[in-house]
């Protein structure tokens, strides 16, 4: 059994990642090994590059490979509107969407009492600072449905309230929904439906 130690390890590895299971993480190496030149040896030696380039833009948290991402740096979504996201998973998802062109905060979690997650833990201060320097004239609030989600809104809303205006996604996230597993179409039709808090 010594001689297939490291793949032993790669399969406990791929079954730490989301959505993949001890089974699954077993056929993707297997498939890998049975690809190596084509799917595995370029695979390792991007993952290498991306660990060493990956980074959190300073401005807003998305993740890319310089200090202040391709969205930030983008004048054409300079346009006043900053969408207020749980996690870089849902930016990728509204991005997927291609239903919002401005730019995007990302929290890095939501508000839990029971975690000890308070403002401070999350990038709220950061957003309010960035609501009074870039000119910014509508605040999104894309929450998940959670009820964590929907407490860190109404903080956010009330820290905000007053100094811009105020949105949040409407019909089509359901109750208890995540946005990173919502289709580009239900993305859309909540964007678009979005309404004052």
């Amino acid at each position: 059994m010594s001689s297939t130690r490291d793949i032993e390890a790669l399969i406990e590895m791929m079954a730490k990642l989301p959505g993949l299971g001890p089974r699954s993480a077993r056929r993707a190496v297997l498939h890998l090994i049975r690809k190596r030149a084509l799917l595995l040896t370029p695979l390792a030696d991007m993952m290498q590059t991306v660990a060493v380039t990956a980074r959190e833009c300073l401005n807003c948290g998305n993740v890319g490979t310089s200090d202040i991402c391709d969205i930030c740096q983008s004048e054409k979504r300079a346009n006043g509107e900053l969408c207020v996201v749980e996690d870089v998973a849902d930016l990728w998802a509204m991005e997927r969407s291609g239903s919002f062109k401005g730019r995007y905060h990302v929290l890095g979690g939501t508000l839990s009492a029971l975690d000890a997650v308070g403002p401070d833990e999350l990038r709220i201060p950061r957003l309010i600072d960035r609501v009074a320097t870039e000119n910014v004239t509508e605040v999104i609030l894309a929450l998940n449905a959670t009820i964590d989600g929907q407490t860190t809104a109404h903080y956010i809303a009330d820290q905000l309230e007053g100094h811009v205006s105020l949105t949040s996604l409407a019909q089509g996230v359901p109750i208890g929904g995540e946005l990173d597993y919502l289709d580009d179409g239900t993305i859309t039709a909540a964007m678009r439906a979005r309404k004052s808090l």
